[in-house]
């Protein structure tokens, strides 16, 4: 559903623009209803979720025990910090301001489409990551299947 990467700017009070490209496709997802949450494995960015995406992803979180550690920290980073928020008159969100803090998103940004949702990395953290390369040890199994 949603591919690609946009630089974007994040404005003064915090609020990102939905790019042009996106907005039919977010409109007809989820009602413009969005899901911001941490992305808890990687630090640099935060998920965005359609909403009937985001209640699946929440009920199959909040579904794991909370016996364990690793399960509570996973259920708080998602599902605790999530916020709801749907696009303004202009397509804007607010990205909740502990949230850009945390994720150490300032003006600028990097939105990827991730087929079921969106990473919004900070343009540095965006940078570190794309400028690894994979090694061939850290190739999986699956990954040697591809045929890219």
């Amino acid at each position: 559903m949603f591919q690609g990467e946009t630089a974007i700017t994040v404005d003064d009070k915090g609020r990102l623009t939905i790019p042009t490209s996106y907005r039919d496709l977010v409109a007809d997802a989820c009602a413009n209803r969005l899901v911001i949450t941490y992305n808890p494995f990687e630090s640099g960015s935060l998920w965005i979720f359609p909403y009937a995406e985001w209640e699946q992803v929440r009920d199959q979180v909040n579904a794991l025990s909370s016996v364990k550690a690793v399960h509570r920290a996973l259920q708080m980073k998602l599902v605790g910090a999530a916020a709801i928020v749907e696009p303004d008159g202009a397509a804007r969100v607010l990205l909740p301001a502990s949230q850009r803090a945390a994720a150490g998103i300032e003006k600028k940004a990097v939105l990827l489409g991730m087929g079921n949702k969106f990473e919004l990395w900070s343009e540095q953290a965006h940078l570190a990551k794309i400028r690894q390369t994979i090694s061939e040890d850290e190739v999986s199994d699956d990954m040697a299947e591809l045929r890219l």
